[in-house]
């Protein structure tokens, strides 16, 4: 049953999530959301067909609190959840965040200050953290202080915001382009953020407001192959309307693959594996060996985690617990 009360006063911000099956994350996520400061939001869960503990875990905190709102369907997937969830928005900036992932305190403050201090911007983000399944530290992406730059570099070299939860947008600019397009199974951020920037610029905040987690289960370790075409679309789309065409015939006509969890989500996982591992490595962290081993284990023709993986366990010995910072 959906928990559908929401606060009487209309918030400022609203979060707009989707999870599946994230029991192990999603309350100590939504503790993050709730435990925000200065800005008055909602919280809107699309339940997108959980079978594990998650719709338990959602209710009972939705029960304490009316600023969260839970809706729960069959499994769609994040496209279909997101557009559902974002038609229930009320806020004046709808704000992303994945069940798996962080926000840092001031987080939704800050960059609902950004966004009314300046309405040339459509949409805002910060810097980020990356980090593994057991919160590891694995890299901090920084994006230019300067709108125009952001924007030039999304645009132009298709570097766009770090983790598609760190984003907060203009509700307005979103509704303006036409949200989420539901032929997006995969890369609907990546379409949404080029529509973004032609009524709008993008900016980022100047400090670390987000940590994103990757893992191999996840969809972006598990099917990154399957992504590709979606990508190459994205990018003839964006074409078109440069080009000052309306995109909605050539996306109409387009024929993308469908979803297989298994084709390539061995291979993907894989190589997940073998990412994690390095980064851990660059970091000097010995837990960077148990990765590696998954990745030997599953792709034995993989002379680089091979290579790599040998490194790790002749100097994981020296290197400090937790490796060094992030830099």
């Amino acid at each position: 049953m959906d928990h559908m009360s929401q606060s009487s006063e209309t918030p400022e911000v609203s979060v707009v999530m989707a999870v599946h099956n994230d029991a192990r994350y999603v309350r100590e996520c939504i503790r993050d959301l709730l435990q925000q400061q200065g800005v008055t939001l909602e919280i809107i869960v699309i339940d997108d067909g959980s079978s594990d503990a998650t719709p338990e875990i959602l209710h009972a905190m939705a029960a304490e609190d009316p600023r969260l709102c839970v809706s729960t369907q069959k499994n769609l997937g994040l496209t279909r959840s997101l557009i559902r969830g974002c038609a229930m928005a009320r806020g004046d900036f709808i704000a992303r965040q994945d069940a798996d992932d962080h926000s840092f305190p001031d987080r939704l403050r800050i960059q609902a200050a950004v966004l009314r201090s300046d309405p040339t911007l459509s949409f805002v983000s910060s810097w980020a953290e990356l980090i593994g399944p057991e919160d590891e530290p694995l890299l901090l992406q920084k994006r230019p202080a300067d709108p125009e730059a952001a924007t030039h570099l999304l645009v132009n070299q298709r570097t766009g915001p770090p983790g598609h939860g760190s984003v907060m947008m203009r509700r307005s600019a979103f509704e303006s382009v036409g949200g989420y397009r539901e032929k997006f199974y995969f890369a609907q951020d990546s379409d949404l953020w080029l529509r973004l920037a032609m009524v709008g610029r993008l900016a980022y905040v100047q400090r670390v407001l987000y940590r994103y987690r990757v893992s191999a289960d996840s969809i972006s370790g598990r099917l990154h192959q399957q992504k590709l075409p979606y990508a190459q679309l994205i990018d003839e789309l964006h074409a078109a309307r440069v080009r000052g065409e309306d995109d909605r015939e050539l996306l109409q006509q387009a024929v993308l693959p469908e979803r297989n969890d298994s084709a390539t989500a061995t291979v993907s996982s894989h190589q997940t594996n073998y990412f994690i591992g390095r980064c851990l490595v660059a970091r000097r962290d010995p837990r960077a060996r148990t990765y590696l081993r998954l990745a030997m284990r599953g792709d034995r023709r993989n002379v680089r985690a091979w290579i790599v993986g040998t490194i790790a366990e002749l100097l994981a010995r020296f290197w400090p617990a937790g490796g060094r910072p992030l830099t």
